[in-house]
């Protein structure tokens, strides 16, 4: 098996551009995700009449949808209503609409799941509904939902490769190029493949150790 050819520097260097865009992909959508997921789990958290219900509904019917489903949607579909994105932003547009849904389930969760006598307490001190959230409920949950949040980031780097379906020219896809013209090259991309991703999740499963820490 020649590993030698397998990992040229032209070779490696086309698959360091390929997890460049994993990266960038993977960075833009969870910092969308991320403050969306949050706005939409404290608006189910919240429990507001009619709204939190609609939130609810929408969020429940994304999280039980294929993220492949959500990719071809937003490539395919959305250019038939007239809203036409490139790959990146059709990919980042789908991961960011899925993780969001994935994310504020996470928060909603960990929110509810400090006691309510903490709500009661800190409106006794004057605060208001929302500066007891902010003050008191979130900084007691963020213990909670810290390891599930960055295990979720995890999983969404894993999930940019479903994206090579639409041609982007992330990891995945960069790979099977390089192996699509040599064969022999097949088990030493899976095997770089397998290190990068590797290398990224792992450095977030550090962060989230990290972040844990402080939280508490």
């Amino acid at each position: 098996m020649d590993f030698t050819g397998a990992y040229s520097w032209v070779n490696i260097r086309f698959l360091l551009d390929g997890l460049l865009v994993t990266i960038e992909v993977a960075a833009i959508s969870i910092i969308l995700s991320f403050i969306i997921g949050a706005i939409l789990g404290l608006l189910r958290y919240m429990k507001i009449p009619v709204l939190s219900l609609i939130v609810g509904a929408i969020i429940d019917i994304i999280r039980n949808l294929p993220l492949l489903l959500i990719i071809f949607f937003t490539y395919f579909a959305l250019p038939q209503v007239g809203v036409r994105l490139s790959i990146f932003w059709s990919a980042v547009a789908a991961m960011t609409i899925f993780e969001s849904a994935m994310l504020s389930e996470i928060i909603r969760g960990g929110l509810t799941s400090i006691p309510s006598g903490q709500m009661e307490a800190g409106r006794s001190t004057g605060l208001t509904y929302v500066q007891t959230i902010w003050y008191i409920i979130i900084p007691q949950a963020l213990r909670a939902m810290v390891p599930p949040i960055v295990s979720q980031f995890v999983a969404l780097v894993k999930d940019t490769s479903l994206a090579t379906i639409i041609t982007l020219p992330e990891l995945t896809h960069n790979a099977r190029i390089v192996y699509g013209q040599n064969t022999t090259y097949v088990i030493p991309m899976f095997i770089a493949m397998g290190f990068f991703y590797w290398v990224v999740c792992y450095t977030l499963s550090k962060l989230s150790k990290r972040l844990e820490q402080s939280a508490g």
